[in-house]
């Protein structure tokens, strides 16, 4: 998949599937599948470290576990998503991170927020970097936002965010993160824009969707948000693994003989 296959597939209704991912070993996982796009996410900081936000994470750990994807998936395309200030203080260190995240095997970043944001990007696009940009609930404000919270439900935030979505096409995104926000909502931008829109906790109207790997395999477990459906049950196959190995052990049935050498 390459950039301009984004605007192909919104013009040929063809979905957009996408989740997101941090190391070798699933990536590995990913890239046997038809899975469109992987993105590197900083709600890494949530999933793989434990943080409450996505805001500890900097841009030298967002490149290192960039690099680590693309080891394991060559052949897919990659966004690196642009961490906490990594984009906030002037044009120039806005580029040298994104060129971080490029280096590191992107194909592509993703950045939050309109205001303050779009010379940046434009300038970054014309420096051969093309930016995915993101709408709705965008993590990296949780704290003015209040918490993670639907946004767009009263009139004057949905025509805000409206107006931020043709913003960010015009100033030269290539395709757009609408999280947590109501499904006529994501409905109206998603038909106003000629890039595609990939939804997460949006409705089904968008032209793609996007999930973290761990919370569709059912691995988080005590993770479960409305818009959230799982395709296994990870946390209970994973235990019951566990559970079967320490017995196994304790058994001294394994290893067996055939796991043994001569």
């Amino acid at each position: 998949m390459k950039v301009q296959d984004f605007t192909l597939k919104k013009q040929s209704s063809e979905r957009i599937s996408m989740v997101t991912c941090y190391d070798a070993w699933s990536a590995k996982l990913i890239a046997g599948t038809d899975i469109d796009c992987v993105l590197v996410g900083d709600s890494l900081a949530m999933v793989v470290y434990g943080f409450d936000t996505t805001l500890p994470v900097d841009i030298d750990t967002m490149a290192a576990h960039t690099a680590a994807v693309r080891r394991g998936a060559p052949d897919k395309f990659i966004i690196g998503d642009m961490p906490f200030l990594s984009y906030r203080q002037g044009q120039g260190l806005a580029v040298e991170n994104a060129g971080k995240l490029m280096q590191a095997g992107a194909n592509a970043v993703k950045l939050e927020g309109a205001a303050g944001n779009l010379d940046m990007i434009t300038h970054l696009v014309e420096s051969g970097i093309p930016v995915m940009g993101h709408l709705g609930l965008t993590p990296q404000s949780v704290h003015r936002l209040g918490g993670m919270h639907v946004q767009g439900r009263d009139n004057g935030a949905a025509e805000q965010l409206k107006r931020q979505a043709t913003e960010l096409q015009q100033a030269g995104c290539f395709a757009l993160v609408l999280e947590l926000v109501p499904a006529a909502l994501a409905a109206t931008v998603t038909q106003a824009l000629d890039i595609p829109t990939v939804g997460i906790g949006a409705g089904a109207a968008t032209d793609g969707q996007v999930l973290v790997l761990h919370d569709l395999l059912g691995l988080s477990a005590n993770f479960k948000p409305k818009f959230l459906r799982t395709w296994m049950d990870g946390a209970v196959n994973v235990h019951d693994a566990l559970q079967s190995f320490h017995r196994e052990v304790n058994e001294g049935t394994y290893p067996g003989k055939q796991e043994s050498y001569a």
